[in-house]
């Protein structure tokens, strides 16, 4: 069975995987990425290859991350062992065919290239860590290693989206601390107290206000279809439990 996966327009070989097209079951069905959860790590491996694969990618060269809500972005230079990534939120690589994955539940996968300079990144962007920076961050580490800002594309992929992402005041005063002006990402909430957030609009905003060549959104709600997308707060809204992740990855061209 094929790893499903959406595409954008991006130069580079990749893909934002839905949770269809691979061996996992139960909570974890199917195509269950995450290594940190209690699904079968034969079935995850077995899925995160699928996934490599669909990509053109060798999946001893998928590259993961230890993601800690964080900006630190690490600079990818040879593989490491599955489950062994270092402790941070991103990921940039110029190293032909090396693959770089990040797993997600709600949060915003955003993916980046620049062609020209063949140097590819990607980065986990739950709000903390898109209020606190780690997109513009990732920028910073692909100029650091030769790419162009305006030659930087960048796409965002399936996270929960406005309609189904209810905040509360502290997220709201976080953002406005930051920038008042992307307040316009809230919408009323069902009372005074609760919003309604964009967090791929916001992600959007920001990486067009660091100055890249296209910031798009697939805007899928990974919450509302849940027979394409794990959820982090559909989980939540049902009680807990096991859950699974889905995966984004892209590929440095050779």
């Amino acid at each position: 069975m094929t790893a499903e996966h959406l595409t954008a327009d991006l130069p580079a070989p990749h893909g934002f995987f839905t949770r269809r097209g691979g061996v996992s079951t139960g909570p974890y069905a199917s195509l269950n990425c995450s290594l940190s959860g209690q699904d079968r790590r034969e079935s995850v491996l077995e899925n995160r290859a699928r996934a490599a694969r669909a990509t053109g990618a060798d999946p001893a060269l998928l590259l993961g991350l230890t993601q800690v809500h964080g900006i630190a972005c690490v600079r990818a230079l040879t593989p490491w062992a599955a489950g062994a990534g270092p402790s941070a939120d991103a990921m940039v690589t110029d190293r032909p065919n090396l693959a770089l994955g990040i797993v997600t539940a709600d949060c915003a996968p955003v993916l980046f290239a620049d062609a020209d300079a063949r140097i590819v990144a990607a980065a986990h962007a739950g709000w903390r860590g898109a209020v606190a920076g780690v997109l513009e961050a990732t920028v910073d580490a692909m100029i650091a290693l030769g790419a162009t800002r305006h030659r930087i594309a960048a796409a965002i992929g399936p996270c929960i989206q406005a309609a189904s992402y209810e905040v509360t005041a502290d997220m709201r005063e976080a953002v406005q601390a930051h920038d008042a002006a992307y307040l316009r990402f809230f919408t009323p909430g069902r009372d005074e107290t609760h919003w309604q957030f964009d967090l791929s609009g916001y992600c959007a905003a920001r990486l067009t206000q660091a100055g890249l060549h296209t910031a798009t959104s697939l805007e899928a709600d990974t919450m509302a279809d849940e027979s394409r997308f794990f959820s982090h707060r559909r989980r939540t809204l049902a009680g807990g439990g096991a859950i699974g992740h889905q995966i984004s990855i892209i590929r440095c061209p050779i």
